[in-house]
C-alpha cells in the first residue's frame, strides 16, 4: 500500500478474505463448537478444519489433503498453521 499508510484494524482482519484459508488440525470438541450443524462426531478425533482468512469456518475433513482439496476447488490458496 505504497502512500496509502498503515492498514487499519478492520481492513488488516479482512485481508485475503475470498483468496486465502487455512488449514488447520482440529480435535472433535471443537470442531463440534465451530461447525454445530455436523452431528455424531466421537471426542477425541483428530480433523483437519478449513477456514476463511477471518477464521470462519468453511468445511471439516478427516484429511489434511481432504481440506486442502476443497480449498483448491473453491479457488483458495491455503495456508497450514500448525
Amino acid at each position: 500500500n505504497p502512500g496509502q499508510g498503515p492498514l487499519t484494524a478492520d481492513q488488516f482482519a479482512h485481508l485475503g478474505e475470498g483468496a486465502i484459508a487455512y488449514v488447520r488440525p482440529i480435535r472433535s470438541e471443537e470442531a463440534q463448537a465451530l461447525f454445530p450443524q455436523i452431528q455424531g462426531l466421537q471426542p477425541g478425533q483428530q480433523l483437519f478444519a478449513l477456514l476463511g482468512a477471518n477464521g470462519a469456518p468453511i468445511v471439516l475433513a478427516d484429511s489434511k489433503d481432504a481440506a486442502v482439496a476443497n480449498a483448491w476447488e473453491n479457488h483458495l490458496a491455503t495456508v497450514s498453521v500448525h
